[in-house]
């Protein structure tokens, strides 16, 4: 182990252990101390698709609908909904009790401006806004949708239970300009973030919601009462180090690890006093997503060489190496799922080095070097750009690798600023099944170029036109040869590249109880004993 890294997690730790009042948290029923799979340092969840920032989210705000465990839609802030005949208007009804954390009434109005900023930069989001001709709040407690046309996927698109989540935030919030970071976090959700606690890299805060109304019904999915037996909820961002987390959860010294690193699966599966408790019931896949705009990879011939050479098991094997939790997946819709398929993939899924080198020789590839970003905290995916830039040297590309922690990471890929600029060409991330499952959600699938709401900004008129029919379809078996088309189209132009999937295992203190399938890391409903 890198000495520099034991020193700093002996310190992180160390200073974990000095915070004021953390003998008494240590033992308090009512402290919740979890270790997040990253640092928090983007606070707006509509500006970044990050995990970290959609967690945070569903922690402060509340939604229209969600996605239960069996992935039905079920209504959260909404009473009841009703649709025109034609499918063009839907009026919804606000539930009872919704209030902000500044103790102000959460109001249609609330709801237009939260849908608009958010239809501005997720996939499913921006989709349904092409179907939109207008939304208003007839009254306070009421919305309503009004579409060009009938499409199939209204309530889909809303209650959305992964990123880009649709949060509802305050109007003055909400009508922040949606590629600016919003500064003000008052939310009407089961926690309030303490923004004078928070210190980014170090721990946020989040304290019980006294005046939350749960639903009545059972926690599933993103969906039913967020009940909140704790009063305070401690993400310790300090400790990122794998071996000093597991040491600091048989401690007893946190109570959560969110992302228990693959190294110490059978280390935690062998001790009593821990356990990995189920939360999701779909995979997650690993994804390499290029850069579109700028050279090498604005040549699709170029970008099919790096999906031959890319074949899944390295990644998997090096990355998560626990047979049982990772399998392949020769699809770029979550496998097990209605659209995940085979069909298309062979310039991967059937591919070698051999084809690769052929293919970027015949490219014309000129040496220009491949930049790579690289997180160095980020457990569950920093061994997978080391996989990538030997298979990418292997195929024929200079490869520039550069480090940096997951946050930065994310900051810098937004950026469209040419290489020399500090641009970048290529990162590999993760995406929950819900996210990649079909053709409107999945966020990579998006091919508007620089319109597009998610980073790379692939550009394909021909998956426009098809992502555009299959948001008209309201048959299944029209709906899955659509998405069949636009998977084929995809691996034709190489818009990213899939490489398998994974179960990431969360491990908790054995006296943490309420744990449900949430396919996300939701903490409400959970009990300290």
């Amino acid at each position: 182990m890198n000495v520099s890294r034991i020193a700093a997690a002996i310190a992180a730790t160390a200073s974990l252990l000095a915070a004021p009042g953390f003998a008494q948290a240590q033992g308090d029923p009512k402290v919740l101390r979890i270790v997040p799979h990253s640092n928090l340092a983007i606070l707006d969840p509509i500006w970044t698709t990050a995990y970290m920032s959609r967690n945070h989210g569903y922690m402060i705000y509340d939604t229209l609908f969600g996605t239960d465990d069996k992935s039905q839609i079920k209504p959260q802030m909404v009473e009841s909904w009703t649709e025109s005949p034609d499918h063009r208007l839907w009026t919804f009804k606000l539930r009872k009790g919704l209030e902000f954390h500044d103790g102000k009434p959460v109001t249609g109005e609330d709801v237009v401006a939260s849908l608009a900023r958010w239809g501005k930069r997720d996939a499913m989001g921006s989709a349904l806004m092409t179907f939109v001709e207008r939304m208003d709040s007839p009254t306070p407690d009421s919305f309503r949708i009004f579409l060009r046309e009938a499409c199939g996927f209204v309530l889909e698109a809303l209650g959305k239970p992964s990123s880009n989540v649709p949060f509802i935030m305050p109007k003055r919030v909400a009508d922040t300009d949606a590629f600016k970071q919003i500064d003000d976090y008052t939310g009407s959700g089961p926690y309030i973030f303490r923004k004078d606690e928070f210190k980014p890299g170090d721990k946020a805060i989040y304290v019980r919601n006294p005046k939350y109304v749960p639903r009545k019904e059972a926690p599933s999915g993103s969906t039913g009462g967020k009940h909140v037996y704790v009063e305070r909820v401690e993400w310790n961002l300090a400790l990122r180090d794998a071996q000093a987390q597991v040491n600091a959860l048989q401690k007893g010294e946190v109570d959560i690890l969110e992302a228990l690193a693959f190294d110490h699966y059978e280390t935690v599966k062998k001790d009593a006093s821990l356990q990995i408790p189920k939360y999701s019931n779909v995979n997650l896949q690993y994804m390499a997503r290029f850069n579109h705009l700028h050279k090498p990879f604005n040549d699709a011939k170029v970008r099919q060489a790096v999906m031959a050479a890319f074949s899944q098991e390295p990644f998997l094997k090096a990355q998560v190496g626990v047979k049982e939790l990772y399998k392949g997946c020769a699809s770029m819709f979550t496998c097990g799922t209605p659209y995940g398929s085979p069909v298309g993939s062979d310039i991967q899924s059937k591919s070698n080095m051999k084809k690769a080198q052929g293919l970027l020789k015949a490219s014309g590839y000129d040496g220009t070097p491949v930049v790579l970003m690289k997180p160095t905290d980020l457990a569950s995916i920093q061994k997978l750009p080391d996989v990538a830039a030997q298979l990418l040297r292997q195929a024929g590309f200079k490869v520039d690798l550069q480090a940096m922690d997951w946050q930065t990471l994310v900051g810098r890929r937004a950026k469209k600023d040419p290489i020399d600029k500090g641009g970048w060409n290529m990162f590999l991330t993760a995406w929950q099944g819900h996210d990649i499952w079909n053709p409107i959600a999945n966020a990579a699938l998006d091919t508007r170029g620089e319109a597009s709401g998610w980073f790379g900004w692939a550009k394909d008129d021909k998956l426009v036109e098809l992502r555009a029919q299959f948001m008209r379809a309201t048959e299944d078996a029209q709906k899955k040869k659509l998405a069949e088309a636009i998977q084929v189209r995809a691996f034709e132009v190489a818009t990213h590249a899939p490489l398998g999937e994974y179960t990431q295992p969360m491990a908790a203190r054995k006296n943490i109880s309420g744990f449900f399938i949430t396919n996300g890391n939701l903490y409400w409903n959970l009990k300290k004993n």
